[in-house]
């Protein structure tokens, strides 16, 4: 049995460990519902491209816009957003499995140290890593969305993807490759985005003479790489809320068990103390009944 100095120890170094873990759990808490806020505060601005986009739906030729021509796949561009520091579980380990599931030809994009990390470390063709503050700011999101847009352009990848961490609950996150571009129709594009995400309300046909300045085709040319903008960074918004939930969640957990660890010491410790007890008093009454 250790000693109680030894113990004593143990259980000054868990106290301080738990006060660390739940100080933690506190600040994911807050950061996590920050995040959530302002991902909801954008709702209004999506609705209202959706409705725009519905108008726009049956008054232009899909195939004039290059978001919405389907291409023939020779080299995808990934998107993959991590977290830039740990403790957060296993939620970069299941982005990194999905990583590992793609088998074609594919250029990476890094958001978040760790992903950057794994990409170099996995010696997978990385094109470049974008830095993003912990607040996700829109000007931050877009240099990364608009450099990708460019390489779709220009024909360096054929496709848009974002590997990400949706986040549902508290409790669950989930790993998605979401595809951005290209775009199916824009009448699948919004069901498919109104049903998936559940944020973008799809609004009704609209039969009635809308007049567009200049023309149609130069609103839509116009408005779609703002909607990809918007939807990338709306995903980095929930990647982050993704890592601050499961943050929270393991440092929950590490507190937990911190709270257990002590009570075991604990009642080790008292034992340790009453047999220390136990072991002098029996001395004390070997020694009385020698000199008797």
């Amino acid at each position: 049995m250790a000693s109680t100095r030894d113990i004593r120890r143990r259980i000054k170094s868990v106290k301080n460990t738990r006060q660390i873990t739940k100080a933690m759990e506190l600040v994911a808490a807050s950061k996590m519902k920050k995040a959530q806020q302002v991902a909801l505060a954008g709702l209004a601005y999506a609705n209202l491209l959706a409705d725009v986009l519905a108008a726009l739906a049956n008054k232009i030729d899909e195939a004039a816009h290059p978001f919405l021509v389907q291409r023939e796949l020779r080299t995808r561009g990934i998107l993959l957003i991590t977290t830039d520091r740990g403790l957060c579980g296993s939620l970069n380990a299941n982005l990194f499995k999905l990583v590992q599931e793609v088998r074609t030809p594919a250029k990476f994009y890094s958001i978040g140290r760790k992903g950057t990390q794994f990409l170099a470390r996995s010696k997978r063709a990385m094109v470049a890593d974008f830095q993003v503050h912990d607040r996700v700011p829109f000007t931050e999101v877009k240099v990364a969305a608009e450099f990708m847009v460019k390489e779709y352009l220009e024909g360096s990848i054929d496709t848009i993807e974002v590997i990400y961490s949706r986040f549902k609950n508290t409790m669950v996150q989930v790993p998605i490759q979401w595809p951005v571009l290209p775009l199916p129709s824009l009448k699948e594009f919004l069901e498919q985005l109104g049903r998936d995400t559940g944020t973008v309300r799809v609004p009704h046909a609209d039969d009635r003479e809308v007049l567009f300045e200049p023309n149609a085709p130069e609103v839509l040319r116009a408005l779609l790489p703002y909607y990809v903008n918007y939807q990338i960074h709306q995903l980095a918004l929930s990647a982050k809320a993704s890592e601050h939930s499961a943050r929270m969640v393991a440092m929950k957990t590490a507190t937990d068990n911190a709270t257990e660890l002590l009570d075991k010491l604990t009642l080790e410790y008292n034992k340790a103390r009453q047999a220390s007890i136990t072991q002098e008093i029996l001395e004390i009454a070997a020694a009385q009944y020698s000199a008797a």
